[in-house]
Protein backbone atom coordinates (compact mmCIF):
# COMPACT_ATOMS: atom_id res chain seq x y z
CA UNK A 1 0.00 0.00 0.00
CA UNK A 2 2.67 2.23 0.80
CA UNK A 3 4.81 1.30 -2.21
CA UNK A 4 1.76 2.27 -4.57
CA UNK A 5 1.20 5.33 -2.32
CA UNK A 6 4.64 6.53 -3.63
CA UNK A 7 4.30 5.01 -7.10
CA UNK A 8 1.15 7.92 -7.48
CA UNK A 9 2.26 10.11 -5.24
CA UNK A 10 5.88 10.89 -7.64
CA UNK A 11 4.54 11.46 -10.59
CA UNK A 12 1.94 14.26 -9.39
CA UNK A 13 4.73 15.74 -7.30
CA UNK A 14 7.03 15.71 -10.79
CA UNK A 15 4.02 17.40 -12.25
CA UNK A 16 3.14 19.91 -9.65
CA UNK A 17 7.07 20.91 -9.51
CA UNK A 18 6.88 21.22 -13.47
CA UNK A 19 3.56 23.82 -13.21
CA UNK A 20 5.10 25.62 -10.69
CA UNK A 21 8.68 25.84 -13.05
CA UNK A 22 6.05 27.26 -15.94
CA UNK A 23 4.52 29.66 -13.46
CA UNK A 24 7.42 31.01 -12.86
CA UNK A 25 9.08 30.79 -16.41
CA UNK A 26 6.22 32.44 -18.10
CA UNK A 27 3.87 34.41 -15.65
CA UNK A 28 6.57 35.57 -13.20
CA UNK A 29 9.82 36.18 -14.92
CA UNK A 30 9.10 38.93 -17.21
CA UNK A 31 11.28 39.22 -20.90
CA UNK A 32 14.97 38.59 -21.03
CA UNK A 33 16.29 42.45 -20.54
CA UNK A 34 19.78 41.71 -20.84
CA UNK A 35 19.57 43.10 -24.80
CA UNK A 36 19.46 46.12 -23.05
CA UNK A 37 23.07 45.78 -21.47
CA UNK A 38 24.80 46.33 -24.60
CA UNK A 39 24.60 50.48 -25.06
CA UNK A 40 25.92 51.56 -22.00
CA UNK A 41 24.90 55.17 -21.07
CA UNK A 42 28.34 57.34 -19.62
CA UNK A 43 28.22 59.03 -16.55
CA UNK A 44 26.76 62.17 -16.95
CA UNK A 45 27.74 64.35 -13.67
CA UNK A 46 30.88 63.36 -12.40
CA UNK A 47 31.83 63.56 -8.53
CA UNK A 48 34.22 63.49 -5.84
CA UNK A 49 33.34 60.43 -3.39
CA UNK A 50 35.06 62.77 -0.39
CA UNK A 51 33.05 66.08 -1.32
CA UNK A 52 31.51 68.09 1.29
CA UNK A 53 28.86 66.75 2.60
CA UNK A 54 29.52 62.67 1.59
CA UNK A 55 30.64 61.45 4.84
CA UNK A 56 27.51 63.35 6.86
CA UNK A 57 25.41 60.81 4.05
CA UNK A 58 26.81 58.06 5.35
CA UNK A 59 26.50 58.73 8.90
CA UNK A 60 22.75 59.58 8.81
CA UNK A 61 22.16 56.29 6.61
CA UNK A 62 23.70 54.12 9.14
CA UNK A 63 21.89 55.83 11.91
CA UNK A 64 18.63 55.85 10.00
CA UNK A 65 18.37 52.90 8.04
CA UNK A 66 21.54 50.22 8.64
CA UNK A 67 21.36 50.45 12.60
CA UNK A 68 17.40 50.21 12.91
CA UNK A 69 16.98 47.08 10.51
CA UNK A 70 18.97 45.06 12.82
CA UNK A 71 17.32 46.42 16.12
CA UNK A 72 14.88 44.82 18.41
CA UNK A 73 10.99 44.71 17.76
CA UNK A 74 8.14 43.09 15.63
CA UNK A 75 8.07 43.95 11.96
CA UNK A 76 5.13 46.02 12.79
CA UNK A 77 6.53 47.94 15.37
CA UNK A 78 9.81 48.77 12.98
CA UNK A 79 7.38 49.58 10.41
CA UNK A 80 5.43 51.94 12.30
CA UNK A 81 9.37 53.47 13.03
CA UNK A 82 10.53 53.78 9.92
CA UNK A 83 7.12 55.90 8.72
CA UNK A 84 7.70 57.93 11.93
CA UNK A 85 11.26 58.93 11.16
CA UNK A 86 10.20 59.20 7.19
CA UNK A 87 7.52 62.05 8.41
CA UNK A 88 10.17 63.39 10.55
CA UNK A 89 13.02 64.42 8.22
CA UNK A 90 10.04 66.22 6.76
CA UNK A 91 8.84 68.28 9.96
CA UNK A 92 12.33 68.88 10.33
CA UNK A 93 12.93 72.11 9.03
CA UNK A 94 11.36 75.54 7.88
CA UNK A 95 10.43 75.64 4.06
CA UNK A 96 10.26 79.13 1.89
CA UNK A 97 6.76 77.83 0.55
CA UNK A 98 3.37 77.12 2.21
CA UNK A 99 1.48 73.93 2.18
CA UNK A 100 -1.90 73.55 1.85
CA UNK A 101 -3.83 70.45 2.80
CA UNK A 102 -6.34 68.69 0.21
CA UNK A 103 -8.37 65.47 -0.14
CA UNK A 104 -9.07 63.98 -3.17
CA UNK A 105 -13.11 62.33 -3.24
CA UNK A 106 -13.54 59.68 -5.27
CA UNK A 107 -14.58 56.14 -5.98
CA UNK A 108 -16.22 56.33 -2.76
CA UNK A 109 -12.84 56.98 -0.92
CA UNK A 110 -10.57 60.10 0.21
CA UNK A 111 -7.34 60.12 -0.77
CA UNK A 112 -5.65 62.98 1.42
CA UNK A 113 -2.67 64.64 -0.18
CA UNK A 114 -0.66 68.32 0.24
CA UNK A 115 -0.26 70.92 -2.45
CA UNK A 116 3.14 72.30 -2.09
CA UNK A 117 2.92 76.26 -3.09
CA UNK A 118 5.99 78.92 -3.81
CA UNK A 119 5.62 82.65 -3.92
CA UNK A 120 3.76 83.76 -7.06
CA UNK A 121 3.06 79.89 -7.86
CA UNK A 122 0.86 79.72 -11.26
CA UNK A 123 -2.11 77.38 -9.88
CA UNK A 124 -2.46 76.64 -13.71
CA UNK A 125 0.96 74.76 -14.24
CA UNK A 126 1.02 71.86 -11.96
CA UNK A 127 3.10 68.74 -10.91
CA UNK A 128 1.86 65.04 -9.55
CA UNK A 129 4.87 64.07 -7.06
CA UNK A 130 4.61 60.57 -6.10
CA UNK A 131 7.06 60.16 -2.95
CA UNK A 132 8.54 57.14 -2.55
CA UNK A 133 9.45 54.71 0.35
CA UNK A 134 9.20 51.01 -1.26
CA UNK A 135 5.57 51.39 -0.86
CA UNK A 136 5.61 51.04 2.67
CA UNK A 137 6.70 54.51 4.08
CA UNK A 138 6.63 57.81 2.67
CA UNK A 139 4.14 60.85 2.81
CA UNK A 140 3.40 64.23 1.12
CA UNK A 141 4.70 65.20 4.10
CA UNK A 142 8.41 63.32 4.57
CA UNK A 143 9.12 63.80 1.23
CA UNK A 144 9.00 68.07 1.55
CA UNK A 145 12.68 68.60 1.27
CA UNK A 146 12.60 67.35 -2.38
CA UNK A 147 9.05 68.68 -3.45
CA UNK A 148 9.51 72.18 -2.08
CA UNK A 149 12.38 72.63 -4.37
CA UNK A 150 11.30 71.43 -7.50
CA UNK A 151 8.23 74.11 -6.48
CA UNK A 152 10.30 76.76 -5.97
CA UNK A 153 12.49 76.32 -9.18
CA UNK A 154 9.69 75.74 -11.36
CA UNK A 155 7.12 78.06 -9.68
CA UNK A 156 4.72 75.50 -10.37
CA UNK A 157 1.66 74.10 -7.85
CA UNK A 158 2.66 70.56 -6.65
CA UNK A 159 0.52 68.25 -5.46
CA UNK A 160 1.68 65.08 -3.67
CA UNK A 161 -1.28 62.53 -2.66
CA UNK A 162 -0.87 59.87 0.32
CA UNK A 163 -1.30 56.76 -1.63
CA UNK A 164 -2.47 53.30 0.08
CA UNK A 165 0.69 51.88 1.44
CA UNK A 166 1.50 48.06 2.09
CA UNK A 167 0.70 45.92 3.66
CA UNK A 168 -1.71 47.34 4.85
CA UNK A 169 -3.25 47.37 1.33
CA UNK A 170 -2.23 45.29 -1.95
CA UNK A 171 0.52 47.71 -4.18
CA UNK A 172 -2.22 47.71 -7.01
CA UNK A 173 -4.16 49.93 -4.68
CA UNK A 174 -1.79 52.46 -4.53
CA UNK A 175 -1.14 52.76 -8.37
CA UNK A 176 -5.11 52.93 -8.74
CA UNK A 177 -4.74 56.31 -6.46
CA UNK A 178 -1.99 57.62 -8.44
CA UNK A 179 -3.98 57.44 -11.37
CA UNK A 180 -7.19 58.84 -9.73
CA UNK A 181 -4.89 61.56 -8.33
CA UNK A 182 -3.28 62.11 -12.42
CA UNK A 183 -7.15 63.00 -13.57
CA UNK A 184 -7.69 65.01 -10.28
CA UNK A 185 -5.08 67.65 -10.79
CA UNK A 186 -5.65 67.94 -14.26
CA UNK A 187 -9.25 69.35 -13.22
CA UNK A 188 -8.55 70.73 -10.13
CA UNK A 189 -5.80 73.27 -8.67
CA UNK A 190 -4.82 74.16 -5.29
CA UNK A 191 -8.26 76.54 -5.41
CA UNK A 192 -10.56 74.38 -6.47
CA UNK A 193 -12.31 73.03 -9.67
CA UNK A 194 -9.85 74.83 -12.68
CA UNK A 195 -8.21 73.08 -15.69
CA UNK A 196 -4.72 72.99 -15.86
CA UNK A 197 -2.59 74.56 -18.36
CA UNK A 198 0.40 72.23 -17.89
CA UNK A 199 0.76 68.88 -15.84
CA UNK A 200 4.17 67.21 -15.28
CA UNK A 201 4.61 64.20 -13.12
CA UNK A 202 7.86 62.72 -10.88
CA UNK A 203 8.53 60.69 -8.42
CA UNK A 204 11.54 59.11 -6.71
CA UNK A 205 12.45 55.26 -5.83
CA UNK A 206 8.55 53.25 -5.87
CA UNK A 207 7.35 56.73 -6.65
CA UNK A 208 9.13 56.71 -9.51
CA UNK A 209 7.94 53.03 -10.62
CA UNK A 210 4.71 54.46 -9.59
CA UNK A 211 5.14 57.35 -11.63
CA UNK A 212 5.84 55.07 -15.25
CA UNK A 213 3.17 52.89 -14.42
CA UNK A 214 0.92 55.95 -14.42
CA UNK A 215 2.17 57.27 -17.97
CA UNK A 216 1.55 53.71 -19.49
CA UNK A 217 -1.69 53.82 -18.31
CA UNK A 218 -2.64 57.65 -19.15
CA UNK A 219 -1.67 56.48 -22.91
CA UNK A 220 -3.14 53.09 -23.10
CA UNK A 221 -6.20 55.24 -21.55
CA UNK A 222 -6.25 57.96 -23.90
CA UNK A 223 -6.00 60.37 -21.49
CA UNK A 224 -4.24 63.55 -21.18
CA UNK A 225 -0.59 62.93 -21.88
CA UNK A 226 1.54 64.58 -19.47
CA UNK A 227 3.78 67.25 -20.42
CA UNK A 228 6.87 66.26 -18.98
CA UNK A 229 7.58 63.23 -16.80
CA UNK A 230 10.78 63.10 -14.63
CA UNK A 231 11.70 59.97 -12.20
CA UNK A 232 14.56 60.24 -9.32
CA UNK A 233 16.49 56.38 -8.49
CA UNK A 234 13.23 54.54 -10.36
CA UNK A 235 12.33 51.06 -9.47
CA UNK A 236 11.29 49.87 -12.78
CA UNK A 237 11.72 45.73 -12.92
CA UNK A 238 9.98 44.41 -9.91
CA UNK A 239 11.42 40.75 -10.68
CA UNK A 240 14.67 41.83 -9.44
CA UNK A 241 16.78 41.21 -12.58
CA UNK A 242 19.14 44.15 -12.48
CA UNK A 243 22.82 43.24 -12.09
CA UNK A 244 23.14 46.35 -9.85
CA UNK A 245 21.52 44.83 -7.36
CA UNK A 246 24.29 42.43 -6.29
CA UNK A 247 26.95 44.69 -8.30
CA UNK A 248 26.11 47.82 -6.22
CA UNK A 249 24.95 46.23 -2.91
CA UNK A 250 27.71 47.27 -0.80
CA UNK A 251 27.82 50.96 -1.91
CA UNK A 252 24.07 51.69 -1.35
CA UNK A 253 23.31 51.79 2.11
CA UNK A 254 19.99 53.31 1.95
CA UNK A 255 18.46 50.04 -0.07
CA UNK A 256 20.91 47.83 1.65
CA UNK A 257 18.72 46.97 4.83
CA UNK A 258 15.56 46.56 2.58
CA UNK A 259 17.40 44.40 -0.09
CA UNK A 260 19.46 41.90 2.28
CA UNK A 261 17.01 39.78 3.25
CA UNK A 262 16.29 39.08 -0.50
CA UNK A 263 19.82 37.94 -1.49
CA UNK A 264 19.20 35.10 0.82
CA UNK A 265 16.24 33.53 -1.03
CA UNK A 266 16.27 31.52 -4.37
CA UNK A 267 15.34 33.18 -7.31
CA UNK A 268 12.46 31.19 -8.05
CA UNK A 269 11.42 31.35 -4.50
CA UNK A 270 11.57 35.01 -4.56
CA UNK A 271 9.52 35.29 -7.25
CA UNK A 272 6.91 33.59 -5.77
CA UNK A 273 7.14 35.67 -2.76
CA UNK A 274 7.25 38.95 -4.96
CA UNK A 275 3.98 37.33 -6.16
CA UNK A 276 2.17 36.82 -2.55
CA UNK A 277 3.38 40.59 -1.48
CA UNK A 278 2.26 42.65 -4.15
CA UNK A 279 -0.59 40.65 -4.85
CA UNK A 280 0.09 39.98 -8.82
CA UNK A 281 3.12 39.10 -11.01
CA UNK A 282 5.86 40.88 -10.16
CA UNK A 283 6.16 40.67 -13.97
CA UNK A 284 3.12 42.26 -14.75
CA UNK A 285 4.00 45.77 -16.76
CA UNK A 286 1.76 48.04 -14.42
CA UNK A 287 4.27 46.98 -11.36
CA UNK A 288 7.53 46.17 -13.74
CA UNK A 289 6.71 49.24 -16.23
CA UNK A 290 10.29 48.59 -18.44
CA UNK A 291 8.42 45.45 -19.52
CA UNK A 292 5.32 47.41 -20.93
CA UNK A 293 5.27 48.63 -24.63
CA UNK A 294 7.36 51.96 -23.80
CA UNK A 295 6.40 53.88 -27.09
CA UNK A 296 4.42 57.18 -27.39
CA UNK A 297 5.25 58.36 -24.04
CA UNK A 298 5.96 61.87 -23.16
CA UNK A 299 9.51 63.62 -22.38
CA UNK A 300 10.83 61.83 -19.23
CA UNK A 301 13.71 62.39 -17.37
CA UNK A 302 15.70 59.69 -15.24
CA UNK A 303 17.80 60.50 -12.53
CA UNK A 304 20.22 57.57 -11.02
CA UNK A 305 23.00 57.31 -9.19
CA UNK A 306 26.00 54.51 -10.85
CA UNK A 307 26.56 53.55 -7.09
CA UNK A 308 23.30 52.54 -6.43
CA UNK A 309 21.22 49.19 -6.46
CA UNK A 310 18.51 50.42 -8.96
CA UNK A 311 21.07 51.91 -11.34
CA UNK A 312 20.03 49.24 -14.01
CA UNK A 313 17.09 49.60 -13.47
CA UNK A 314 17.23 52.62 -14.64
CA UNK A 315 19.42 51.95 -17.57
CA UNK A 316 17.60 49.22 -19.05
CA UNK A 317 14.41 51.34 -19.05
CA UNK A 318 16.00 54.20 -20.80
CA UNK A 319 17.93 51.80 -23.28
CA UNK A 320 14.34 50.59 -24.04
CA UNK A 321 12.49 54.00 -24.58
CA UNK A 322 15.36 54.80 -26.71
CA UNK A 323 14.45 51.76 -29.22
CA UNK A 324 10.75 52.57 -28.58
CA UNK A 325 12.03 55.92 -30.01
CA UNK A 326 10.57 57.24 -27.30
CA UNK A 327 11.78 60.67 -25.67
CA UNK A 328 13.87 59.94 -22.84
CA UNK A 329 16.93 61.56 -21.10
CA UNK A 330 19.18 59.99 -18.52
CA UNK A 331 21.60 61.66 -16.25
CA UNK A 332 23.80 59.54 -14.71
CA UNK A 333 25.62 60.82 -11.24
CA UNK A 334 28.76 58.75 -9.80
CA UNK A 335 29.30 58.35 -6.17
CA UNK A 336 25.77 59.52 -4.67
CA UNK A 337 23.53 57.64 -2.14
CA UNK A 338 19.81 56.61 -3.84
CA UNK A 339 17.62 59.76 -4.19
CA UNK A 340 20.49 62.12 -3.32
CA UNK A 341 18.20 64.40 -3.79
CA UNK A 342 16.91 64.41 -0.54
CA UNK A 343 19.66 64.93 1.22
CA UNK A 344 20.05 69.09 -0.43
CA UNK A 345 21.20 70.14 3.17
CA UNK A 346 24.39 67.87 2.95
CA UNK A 347 25.12 67.47 -1.05
CA UNK A 348 25.59 70.02 -3.43
CA UNK A 349 25.02 67.60 -5.92
CA UNK A 350 21.53 67.70 -4.71
CA UNK A 351 20.95 71.41 -5.46
CA UNK A 352 22.26 70.11 -8.68
CA UNK A 353 20.40 67.99 -9.61
CA UNK A 354 17.10 70.25 -8.87
CA UNK A 355 18.43 72.56 -11.47
CA UNK A 356 18.59 69.59 -14.33
CA UNK A 357 14.91 69.16 -12.85
CA UNK A 358 13.94 72.40 -13.34
CA UNK A 359 15.74 73.35 -16.79
CA UNK A 360 13.99 69.81 -18.32
CA UNK A 361 10.55 71.25 -17.22
CA UNK A 362 11.74 74.99 -18.61
CA UNK A 363 12.39 73.28 -21.73
CA UNK A 364 8.59 71.68 -22.27
CA UNK A 365 6.74 74.79 -21.14
CA UNK A 366 5.85 73.06 -18.22
CA UNK A 367 7.74 75.18 -15.21
CA UNK A 368 6.15 78.51 -14.51
CA UNK A 369 9.78 80.35 -14.14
Amino acid sequence: MLYTAFAIGAPVAAAAGAAAAAVTRFHLTGEDLSKYDAGAFPVTFETDPASDGAEEVRQYLIENFIKPASAPGSPKEKLAAKRKRFDDVGRSREYDCAFKPAVIRAKGRNIAGEWTLPDNADPARRILYIHGGANTVGSAVSHRPIISNIANRTGCAVFAPNYRLMPENARLDGVDDCRVAYEWICANGPDGEASAATVSVGGDSAGGNLTLSLINWVRDEKKRAADAVFVLSPATDSTCTSPSLQDNFKTDLMLQPLAEPLTRIPRPALLWALWRANRTSPANPVVSPVFADLGGLPPTLVHVSAAEMLYDDSRRYAAKRAAASSPVTIQIWDHMPHVWHVFDRMLPEAHHAFDEIAGFLRDHGAAAR
